[in-house]
């Protein structure tokens, strides 16, 4: 099919897309599952995407406009709420004691997506491809209400869904919630084996071949190709080994092999897999106005660092210990598409703004009006888009906010989706709205659709079991409901903010570190701040600030909660206070625990096959409760021994599980 067929005529500011897109040859077609329509897609090239970049640009802020205008004063849509929990495929080989990822998601998904397809209105689970060939996403398959008893259903459905995808698997392959495989772009990481092109194809990586990637849908590879295009060189991921008392430095000849950009005391990464290959726990909430939607947006947003830190889960990467707990900063330079002018490394020519963050970061500014004066951080943004969405309507903060998204150009575009109606359409917002990835993101309702204004909080780490992963979304909804009905205000400086999401990452932070926190969050207007650790944000601090949970528990007092709920739920905010209070580890501590007590380590920073083997079939162990950890989950209780893991590595285990 020719795309200048498609495009026909066409033109905008001057540049006929028909002759920009005539030289396209062989277009890649294919069916996709979205929104539960199929629709077909025809992935531009960089240089067709580029072209097109301001026509997206333009025609997203009259979208956004428009559907503004049509939804502002919506009112009323009741308190809906989801998880997404990412997992990946990993095969053990016992007789060689190797663990890999099993690239087999394009041939698992359309099985498990078949019932949605059969039957959308009654399906339990929904699922979705992720950016590896070992990676899918699960949801449930209808939102979760304003019922507290919704709370006892979570752990249910996340099992329901685990099981769901185990009967699609094959001899020896697990399906795991965790948030990054250890040997994550080490030789033979994949099953079936492929070598890493550097000198070739869409990634052009020493570490990540290109056959990682999912090839069901041509967004991924696309991404993969636009955004290396766009930066002008290869994606550059530096993460300062953690140094014992053999580590090697330099840790290997990369600074040698990239000059300039691999860093001799550093674990050097160089491919979008390499972060965007990382699992997370996300949740979304539908509320009940754009007023409301924003004020959570503005509430969680001092609570991603936090939370963080708390899900803590990975601190091995390309088969190292690092000095980081956490993926955030990994993703972020995975996908980072600033050129050396935005970046700052060269003079701005070709490029309109310096921009200080990669389009995978932190928000830079509240929603909120009454939270303007907490936006003291420089908000990059382009003065035309913000002017016509101020023409339009919008109010300052918000229009400050998308005028900052819009600074971004668009890195992926389908032919078919070049000319819309944007009456009608929000396609070309989305483009650019949906591939700026960030702590929070403010999702205003589909055109024509019975969804609401919702936000998105993105910043936890996947958890080892369902029983993690449903208390940490337990606690944060239940936060939205004590924020909303208490109108607490825990806003404080974006700055601040900024500087905890670096605090959150560092080794050990959910204990060591203490982070910028609001001292009165009953009080609008008490701009008063102090440095807690974590311990004293979730359990509270006498004189200093009452505690999250004491503030759910209090919230949950004055509730007709029924006793079976009840029970769940103190059950995940004890985790979570344990957790907060040190008394049990987070995943990412007890990995590192793992590694270098195990009789393989070398005091090196080196996880070998040998220890990665081990660490994976004991945490699927825990995962499937054959094996306890009462140091990570603060439970005894062993339901069956596993004749997999090796006599000397169980006898080391035994001192864990009493």
């Amino acid at each position: 099919m020719n795309i200048a067929s498609i495009l026909g005529k066409f033109c905008y500011s001057g540049v006929c897309l028909k002759s920009v897109c005539k030289s396209r040859v062989n277009p890649f077609r294919i069916q996709v599952l979205r929104m539960g329509l199929l629709t077909e897609g025809s992935p531009l090239t960089w240089e067709e995407t580029k072209a097109l970049a301001e026509h997206v640009r333009q025609h997203g802020i009259e979208q956004f406009i428009n559907l503004y205008k049509k939804l502002r004063d919506r009112t009323g849509d009741v308190l809906k709420w989801g998880d997404e929990v990412e997992y990946i495929i990993v095969k053990f080989d016992d007789e060689n004691q190797r663990a890999t990822v099993s690239l087999r998601a394009d041939e698992i998904l359309p099985e498990l997506q078949k019932k949605e397809l059969e039957d959308p209105q009654n399906v339990k689970s929904l699922w979705r491809p992720e950016y590896g060939a070992y990676m899918i996403e699960g949801t449930p398959g209808k939102p979760y209400g304003g019922l507290l008893a919704h709370f006892n259903i979570v752990e249910a459905n996340m099992k329901f869904r685990r099981a769901e995808a185990s009967t699609l698997l094959k001899d020896g392959e697990v399906i795991m919630s965790i948030t990054n495989f250890p040997r994550l772009g080490c030789p033979g990481f994949t099953s079936p084996p492929y070598e890493p092109t550097p000198s070739s194809g869409v990634t052009r990586s020493h570490f990540f071949p290109d056959e990682s990637i999912y090839p069901g849908h041509p967004r991924f590879k696309t991404l993969t190709s636009n955004i290396r295009h766009r930066r002008g060189e290869k994606m550059a991921v530096n993460l300062p080994i953690f140094r014992d008392v053999n580590t090697k430095i330099p840790v290997d000849n990369y600074h040698e092999l990239e000059k300039g950009v691999a860093q001799p005391d550093c674990v050097y990464m160089d491919a979008m897999g390499m972060g965007m290959g990382c699992c997370c726990l996300q949740l979304t909430f539908q509320a009940c106005c754009i007023t409301e939607a924003r004020t959570l947006y503005d509430q969680l947003a001092p609570l991603c660092p936090i939370m963080l830190a708390l899900s803590a889960a990975s601190p091995i990467y390309r088969g190292y210990l690092t000095e980081v707990d956490c993926r955030w900063n990994v993703i972020s330079a995975s996908v980072d598409c600033r050129t050396r002018e935005e970046r700052g490394l060269e003079p701005l020519k070709n490029n309109k703004f310096r921009i200080q963050k990669s389009r995978y970061d932190s928000i830079d500014s509240y929603l909120s009006p009454e939270h303007e004066k907490y936006n003291d951080i420089q908000i990059v943004h382009d003065p035309n888009i913000y002017r016509r969405l101020r023409e339009g309507g919008i109010d300052h903060p918000l229009a400050l906010h998308v005028a900052h998204l819009f600074i971004r150009d668009t890195v992926s575009l389908f032919s078919e989706k070049v000319n819309q109606d944007d009456e009608n359409d929000t396609d070309h917002f989305e483009n650019i709205q949906s591939t700026n990835w960030q702590t929070m993101r403010f999702k205003p309702p589909p055109p024509n659709s019975r969804i609401g204004w919702r936000v998105e909080f993105r910043p936890c780490e996947a958890q080892l079991t369902d029983f993690e992963n449903a208390a940490y979304v337990c606690f944060v909804v239940l936060l939205t409901r004590v924020i909303l009905s208490y109108r607490l205000n825990f806003v404080l400086p974006i700055s601040k903010v900024d500087e905890n999401m670096q605090r959150a990452q560092r080794r050990g932070a959910c204990t060591q570190e203490k982070f910028w926190f609001r001292r009165d969050v009953r009080s609008p207007d008490a701009d008063v701040y102090a440095e807690m650790t974590i311990n004293e944000i979730v359990n509270g601090k006498d004189g200093v600030f009452p505690g999250l949970v004491p503030l759910i528990e209090s919230y949950l007092s004055g509730m007709d909660v029924d006793a079976d709920t009840h029970c769940s739920v103190q059950q995940y905010l004890k985790l979570i206070q344990r957790r907060a209070a040190g008394e049990i580890s987070t995943m990412a501590t007890w990995m590192r625990e793992f590694v270098t007590q195990h009789p393989a380590y070398q005091k090196d920073s080196v996880v070998s096959e040998k220890i990665n083997y081990d660490l994976l079939k004991t945490a699927h162990g825990i995962q499937t409760g054959s094996i306890a950890a009462p140091t990570l989950l603060g439970s005894s209780n062993v339901s069956k021994t596993n004749e997999d893991i090796p006599k000397a590595f169980t006898k080391m285990m035994n001192k864990d599980c009493p």
